[in-house]
């Protein structure tokens, strides 16, 4: 009940606005919610990102639960992801320490992950369509090797920036597995992102870089933004979505390297 108390009105509602937009667009929290904290509430970017990991974690657990239900999660894809998200993310957390937060290191790797976020996002169908059939001829042990390196890139961007699992992960997997439906790619994207920010997320609190009053605002938005997006998304054109989305991506990653 104290924890309500001090909930903050303002949070709650970046994340209602946020958990909106997610749900309309099915682009990951991090990549609007990181640089909102940071820019409009001048949160410092190692807290932003790590509050923010912790989000996603719990957001993405409660989505996985449905895929797995459903059966469209692929576990060797998410297998093959983690194997090389998670020791890429404890080394990146390490050096991050070492570094002693890497405030500003955070802040351009952020502003970088955001154009190239909404590049995958404007662009996603043509450069599927441009390399996917280059992936049709690579062997199982081929696809299998550079999904685990897709996860150790995953790994980095994320622990550094809370952004890329969802829109460049699923841009990549669509290339490497042509032939699998999407569904359970998404539905595979999603199950792997839970470990990923959750040990990302743990290790920013173990460095001290976790707000817990800052996390309840926002998860107290969000949930109810997310079914009214989720709820209108079929009703608005997927391509002015994505435009929009890429837009403001665009303008707000250019804003943090400037």
């Amino acid at each position: 009940m104290d924890l309500l108390r001090h909930i903050n009105p303002l949070y709650t509602l970046s994340g209602l606005a946020v958990g909106f937009l997610v749900g309309l667009t099915g682009v990951g929290g991090g990549s609007l919610m990181t640089p909102l904290l940071v820019l409009v509430f001048g949160i410092h970017p190692a807290t932003a990102v790590g509050t923010d990991l912790l989000y996603a974690a719990a957001t993405k657990t409660v989505g996985t639960g449905v895929h797995g239900f459903k059966r469209t999660v692929q576990w060797n894809i998410v297998g093959r992801l983690a194997a090389g998200s998670i020791p890429a993310t404890m080394a990146t957390l390490w050096l991050v320490h070492q570094r002693g937060g890497a405030g500003g290191a955070i802040t351009i790797a952020l502003g970088w992950a955001l154009i190239v976020t909404a590049l995958a996002v404007l662009f996603r169908q043509t450069i599927v369509s441009a390399l996917a059939p280059r992936a049709r001829g690579l062997k199982p042990w081929q696809v299998s090797a550079l999904t685990v390196l897709l996860g150790a890139a995953l790994g980095v961007l994320v622990s550094l920036t809370s952004v890329g699992a969802g829109a460049l992960g699923m841009t990549v997997l669509l290339i490497l597995y042509p032939r699998t439906n999407i569904a359970k790619l998404v539905g595979s994207d999603i199950a792997h992102a839970v470990p990923l920010t959750l040990v990302a997320g743990v290790g920013h609190w173990m460095m001290g870089s976790v707000d817990w009053l800052l996390l309840a605002s926002l998860l107290s938005g969000s949930i109810p933004g997310i079914i009214l997006g989720s709820t209108l998304a079929s009703r608005t054109p997927d391509r002015v979505l994505r435009v929009l989305l890429a837009i403001t991506l665009l303008l707000v990653g250019a804003r943090l390297l400037s």
